[in-house]
């Protein structure tokens, strides 16, 4: 009998924490390390692949994906010891898609051509803003010309290319951001994340914003707008939202993000690294040791670099809630009820449909519009007291 995980799929991420320099708006699992020992992290990497693979043996994998942190800056060769170690393992699904993110700074064409050859599939360039002066306050290191360079490299040696941008900036007004947001599309990238920018405690955003030393950034009812109207030029350009913060061209979806938002299992391997693993009919949250020094001395000494913790059946259900609600095709109820013993409150649902908040099809229940919008305000009336 199939396994519940088996509805949305097996995929492996791979977190490399390193970056160039740390933006002021990112609270990611990244650091700033003079020298990396290439060959030493490799290792390390191989080692927990035989080591997941003895403990999830004889799955097909659909997709792989290099997280970060900034992926692009590892050695082209440590990716391709990775994969060849993944494919001694696991087979391989029919045109696997494997993710590489990368930033702007770390392209260049022979270096996106060894990855390629290595055998990455799809970039996901982390270009945030199509501004120089944004692009300075965001705290990035590139320029618009080398960002529209490296997505030039980017496109001439993948086929499928991603890249992020983040709105509701400051000082961006509603026409600036619809402007920039067509300057984008005009790129021919065939999927788009477009994130609103948050304001997170304990990075250096959070930090001035509580100092009253972050100015201009939107009000509420702006930033409420930017996302109304990146809906319709997104969907009148032929990407259409997918996801709450994503977009793209019909089939050309982030196969391994919707493992996640489909709530199958997945691997996580490096520092801080989270994953869902099923083993023996119960399911696992696992989470890696987050700083980058203690999890490569944890594995190169044989000792626990992560823990696993035993998700209870209503634990799934309200995480399967959470994640699939997110995408336009939704959740199936019946799901919901088999993962957490009971259904769903019919009276909830009967008002959040009421309201327009969200809609039936066929049998799946999902988010209208209107209701991804305020999408955790449905979440909440949705989730059992």
């Amino acid at each position: 009998m199939a396994e519940d995980w088996q509805q949305g799929g097996f995929g492996l991420y791979l977190h490399w924490p390193f970056c160039e320099a740390k933006c002021p708006y990112c609270d990611f699992n990244s650091h700033v390390a003079r020298q990396i020992d290439q060959d030493r992290w490799c290792a390390a990497y191989l080692s927990e692949i035989d080591r997941y693979a003895a403990l999830a043996p004889d799955r097909v994998l659909n997709t792989i994906f290099f997280g970060g942190g900034t992926p692009s800056l590892m050695a082209p060769e440590t990716v391709a010891a990775i994969l060849d170690r993944i494919r001694q393992h696991w087979p391989m699904a029919n045109d696997p898609e494997i993710t590489l993110e990368a930033n702007p700074g770390s392209v260049e064409g022979g270096r996106f051509r060894a990855f390629a050859q290595a055998g990455i599939t799809r970039v996901s360039m982390g270009i945030q803003a199509l501004n120089d002066r944004d692009l300075r306050r965001l705290g990035r290191i590139h320029s618009v010309s080398e960002a529209r360079q490296a997505f030039d490299i980017a496109r001439e040696n993948f086929t499928r290319v991603s890249f992020d941008l983040i709105y509701a900036r400051q000082d961006q007004s509603l026409s600036d951001w619809a402007s920039e947001l067509r300057d984008a599309l005009s790129m021919a990238a065939d999927h788009l994340s477009l994130y609103q920018l948050t304001i997170e405690s304990g990075t250096a955003f959070g930090d001035r914003y509580a100092a009253g030393r972050l100015r201009g950034l939107p009000e509420d009812d702006t930033a409420a707008e930017m996302y109304e109207v990146t809906q319709d030029i997104c969907e009148a350009a032929g990407l259409p939202a997918y996801e709450v913060s994503n977009h793209a061209r019909p089939g050309a979806e982030s196969r391994h993000n919707l493992i996640y938002w489909r709530y199958g299992d997945y691997i996580g391997i490096g520092p801080g690294a989270h994953g869902r693993l099923t083993r023996d009919g119960r399911k696992y949250a696992t989470e890696a040791l987050r700083a980058p020094g203690k999890w490569l001395g944890s594995v190169e000494h044989r000792q626990a670099s992560e823990t696993w913790d035993i998700l209870s059946g209503p634990d799934q259900a309200v995480e399967y809630l959470l994640m699939g609600l997110r995408i336009t095709d939704g959740i199936d109820p019946a799901r919901v009820a088999s993962l957490g013993g009971k259904p769903l409150d019919e009276g909830a649902i009967k008002h959040l449909k009421s309201i327009g908040m969200i809609e039936t099809h066929g049998h799946r229940l999902r988010a209208t519009r209107a209701g991804r919008a305020v999408l955790n305000a449905v979440i909440r009336d949705l989730l059992p007291d």
